[in-house]
């Protein structure tokens, strides 16, 4: 199990308080560390899909791949900053119930609604036939989210980590 501490900086009253998720991705050699891992593990997931829904699941990948090279990386590059901080919330609870990591992965669920919300009115922007292939899919990848939580907290956790320990 990967124990994470709390970030705290300097609040403007002279004390500290707890770092918000979103102020890490200010670092723009951190977020795209993060965009990169969070991009491989999509990757991941959506090749160790096997079946009917494995076989549409990356044909509809390999569409919002076919949009550009880096559609995917900075698809997820635009959305970090939105999805730390939707994910605040939970991650604060983890936090204050000891592993914000462990936390995330024990509410999957929650924490997949609250990332596919976001998703859900970023992908009513988006280009048509990515718009399309997404409506299409979305039922189906409430599962494969959930799955994906407990590397993302990984994920999260230990570029967290590695800040405290810079």
């Amino acid at each position: 199990m990967l124990q994470i501490g709390t970030l705290y900086t300097d609040d403007s009253m002279g004390g500290v308080s707890p770092m918000k998720l979103s102020k890490i991705i200010q670092d723009p050699s951190v977020k795209a560390s993060i965009v990169a891992d969070c991009t491989e593990l999509m990757e991941t997931q959506v090749n160790a899909k096997s079946g009917i829904t494995g076989l549409a699941l990356k044909a509809a990948y390999r569409v919002a791949k076919s949009v550009g090279a880096s559609y995917i990386p900075g698809a997820v590059g635009r959305l970090l900053p939105a999805l730390f901080e939707v994910l605040e919330p939970i991650w604060e609870e983890g936090v204050a119930a000891g592993d914000p990591v462990d936390y995330l992965a024990q509410n999957r669920s929650r924490t997949a609604d609250t990332l596919l919300s976001l998703t859900d009115k970023r992908a009513q922007n988006s280009p048509p036939l990515v718009k399309s292939t997404y409506n299409k899919m979305r039922q189906s990848v409430q599962g494969d989210v959930e799955a994906a939580i407990p590397e993302l907290a990984k994920i999260i956790g230990q570029h967290l980590y590695a800040m405290q320990q810079a």
